[in-house]
């Protein structure tokens, strides 16, 4: 599939994902929380699609990220369908749709600034690129906890589903630990596949 192709496929799944989970969701207010990344990332993608071609590996990762961020948002992280069969599945202690949707909050931003650094600096694929990019994953992991943290102290009980801590009190530990181990997954598993889709598009530019 062409980086365009791969790009208006993406825009198509997150403007449908939003449209449906903003159908009905559990509580307005958290979903416009959830959501709101997806709606700063739909017209920044749009508008940069012909200055700013994606690899069809980052459009992808980032509509599935999208997905992730709308379905928490209709339901709100705690009460994700699929977080109930896994937790009684595996016997768990607590609906861990969250720790999902934050491994992928390191995911999907590590192939999004790998992107970033090896198109427009003079960093190659090494060692000092895994370390940035897992430190820019933790970084925005920490901003999100930022948010989350003055969301409770302006909204005090109102942010508590978007919070969804569900009572534990490492819950701003273990989200950017996922999100850390999900921005090295990432570059482990992906690194060269991403190598050669960049090649790939830069073959095309």
């Amino acid at each position: 599939m062409s980086a365009a192709a791969a790009r208006n496929v993406a825009l198509a799944v997150m403007a449908c994902g939003l449209l449906v989970s903003g159908l009905a969701p559990y509580d307005r207010g958290t979903w416009l929380l959830e959501v709101f990344p997806v709606l700063i990332a739909l017209p920044l993608l749009w508008f940069t699609r012909a200055r700013w071609p994606l690899t069809p590996l980052a459009a992808g990762a980032i509509a599935a990220l999208a997905l992730i961020l709308e379905i928490g948002g209709h339901y709100t992280y705690a009460r994700v369908p699929a977080g109930f069969w896994v937790r009684d599945a595996l016997h768990l202690a607590r609906n861990d749709f969250d720790r999902f949707g934050h491994f992928f909050q390191g995911f999907v931003p590590a192939i999004v600034a790998r992107e970033i650094l090896l198109r427009r600096t003079p960093l190659r694929p090494g060692g000092w690129l895994f370390v940035l990019v897992s430190a820019t994953c933790l970084a925005i992991s920490a901003c999100y906890e930022f948010i989350e943290w003055w969301s409770a102290v302006l909204l005090g009980s109102g942010a508590d589903e978007f919070l969804a801590t569900q009572g534990d009190p490492w819950d701003t530990q273990w989200d950017m630990f996922c999100a850390v181990v999900g921005a090295v997954a990432a570059q482990l598993l992906l690194a060269r596949a991403h190598d050669a889709a960049l090649a790939r598009l830069a073959g095309r530019s």
